[in-house]
C-alpha cells in the first residue's frame, strides 16, 4: 500500500480531486473533514482548545468554527498553536485509517500539511494549483467569507512555489475535464511507478 498526499492552497480543488479517486474505489482521508470529528469527539482534545482559545471555542456541546476562526485567522500565533494541538492527531487518525487497507493506494487531503511540519512520510505528493483569481471565485461561492478574509488564509498557507519544492507532480486545477485527462494518465503513472497491476 502506498500513500499519496493531496495538498494545495485554499480553493485549489483539493477535494473535488480527492473525490475522483473516491469513485475510481481507493480509500480516502478528508483532513478538514476528520479534523472537525475530532475536535468535536476527542474531550483532551475539547478541554485544550478551550483552554488556548476560550469557551466560547465550544456552544452546546460542539465546535463553533466561526469564533474559532476568528480568533485565529486573525492572530498567527493562534493558529500556530491551533495546528499543534490538532495536526498531530489527524496524522494518528490518519494512521489508524490506513490499517488493514488492502488497497495499493490509499489517499489523504490536507491543505497544510508541509506547513504544520509532520513527520510523516507520504510515498508521493500531488499539488493541486490554480491561479488566485479562479481559487478566490471557488471559495467565495463556497463559504460564507470575504475576499479579504480568503487573502489572510492564503497569505498564512505557503506559496505553490515552495510547495513545489516537496511534490512529486503537479495538477493544475482550471479546467475540470482537462484536469480529469491529467488525473486519469497520473494514475497508470502511479501503477507504473510503483509497479502494481491489477
Amino acid at each position: 500500500m502506498k500513500t499519496i498526499l493531496i495538498t494545495g492552497g485554499i480553493g485549489s480543488g483539493k477535494s473535488k480531486i480527492l473525490s475522483f479517486f473516491s469513485k475510481k474505489g481507493y480509500p480516502c482521508y478528508d483532513s478538514d473533514l476528520n479534523a472537525k470529528k475530532i475536535l468535536n469527539s476527542n474531550q483532551v482534545i475539547k478541554n485544550s482548545i478551550k483552554k488556548n482559545f476560550g469557551n466560547l471555542s465550544y456552544k452546546n456541546g460542539k465546535l463553533n468554527p466561526k469564533y474559532l476562526s476568528d480568533v485565529v485567522f486573525n492572530n498567527p500565533n493562534k493558529l500556530k498553536k491551533l495546528n499543534s494541538i490538532i495536526h498531530p492527531e489527524v496524522q494518528e487518525d490518519f494512521k489508524k485509517f490506513t490499517n488493514n487497507i488492502n488497497k495499493p493506494f490509499v489517499f489523504m487531503e490536507s491543505a497544510i500539511f508541509f506547513e504544520s511540519k509532520s513527520n510523516f512520510q507520504f510515498d508521493y505528493c500531488i499539488l493541486v494549483t490554480a491561479p488566485i483569481e479562479i481559487r478566490v471565485k471557488r471559495t467565495l461561492k463556497r463559504d460564507f467569507t470575504t475576499t479579504s478574509q480568503i487573502m489572510l488564509r492564503v497569505s498564512q498557507q505557503w506559496s505553490d512555489q515552495k510547495k513545489i519544492e516537496y511534490s512529486d507532480k503537479v495538477i493544475e486545477n482550471i479546467n475540470w475535464n482537462k484536469t480529469v485527462l491529467s488525473l486519469e494518465k497520473l494514475l497508470i503513472d502511479l501503477k507504473i511507478r510503483f509497479n502494481i497491476t491489477d
